[in-house]
Parts: structure tokens; C-alpha cells; sequence
């Protein structure tokens, strides 16, 4: 009898008599088999890794100029065409709270001042944070102006315009 099976024995025949026959033996079985090779490579990488899960497409229509159209950006690690990729990624990121969609709509029975912030409208869509998002945005009165500052440079900035 070799000496690990003759370990196991004893330590079965010990857990018997104590009353702990499930914990003892497993411990004893975990010595006793030969230890797995280790390997240091890394986890394939897929495509959605790349990103972290933290792509969005941002369309921006009637802000005028060189703020409108099509922008995409990816974050952890950023990317895309958007102008401010570090900044718009970090936009996002100070609005994400744990329990909070930062991309949530002005609740329907919130008081806001009734300022016109001009035609201009954006359309996010695609992942953050492992959730959908599909968010509009525009600058129909304070809380939505309000909102949509606060992703600037996600959507661009304004300003006062009116």
C-alpha cells in the first residue's frame, strides 16, 4: 500500500470516528490527486470583450453644423468616431450610479421651467454597463436641457442656444 493510500485510510477511518466523514476525506482526496498543470494564458478575446460591453451609437439631428450625424463610441478601452471619445465615456460614467439608469428619462411628474432649448434631438442606442439602451433626448424645456447637459460631450454641447 503506498503511502498517500495509506494516508487516505487513516484519515477516513478518522473522520468515521469523529463524525465528520464529509469534509476530512474530501481534503484527504485533494492532496492525494496529482496537481493540475497551470497554464498563464489568457481568455480568448472576443469582440464584445474588446469594449467591455460599453458600446454606443450616438445620432444628433437639428443642432446645427458639425454636431450633427453619426457617432460611434466604444469605452474600456475607448474608441470609435466619436470627437471626445475620453470625454463622452466619461460623461456616461459619472451618471452611472448603482441602481440608477443613467440614461433614465425625466420622470413624467417632474416641474420644469419652461425654456426652449432649440430643435436639436439625440438618439443613443446600443450597451452600457451589460444593459441596453435606447434613450432619446431633446431641449424642449429646463429638465430636458437639464439632462441633456449632463451628458455633454456624450451629446454636444449647446450651450445657451436658443
Amino acid at each position: 500500500m503506498s503511502q498517500v493510500n495509506r494516508l487516505l485510510v487513516i484519515v477516513a477511518a478518522s473522520a468515521a470516528t469523529v463524525g465528520s466523514s464529509a469534509a476530512v476525506p474530501a481534503v484527504a482526496l485533494a492532496r492525494a490527486a496529482p496537481a493540475a498543470p497551470r497554464t498563464l494564458a489568457p481568455p480568448p478575446v472576443r469582440d464584445e470583450d474588446r469594449s467591455g460591453g460599453d458600446h454606443l451609437t450616438v445620432t444628433v439631428r437639428h443642432a446645427g453644423g458639425a454636431a450633427d450625424g453619426t457617432r460611434e463610441l466604444y469605452c474600456h478601452p475607448g474608441g470609435g468616431t466619436h470627437p471626445d471619445v475620453t470625454g463622452a465615456c466619461a460623461a456616461v460614467g459619472r451618471n452611472t450610479q448603482w441602481g440608477k439608469d443613467p440614461f433614465a428619462p425625466v420622470p413624467p411628474d417632474s416641474l420644469c421651467t419652461m425654456i426652449y432649448g432649440g430643435p436639436a434631438t439625440a438618439h443613443v442606442t446600443g450597451t452600457w454597463a451589460g444593459r441596453p439602451v435606447d434613450a432619446t433626448y431633446d431641449r424642449s424645456n429646463g429638465c430636458e436641457i437639464s439632462r441633456w447637459n449632463g451628458m455633454v460631450p456624450l451629446l454636444p454641447d449647446l450651450g445657451a442656444r436658443r
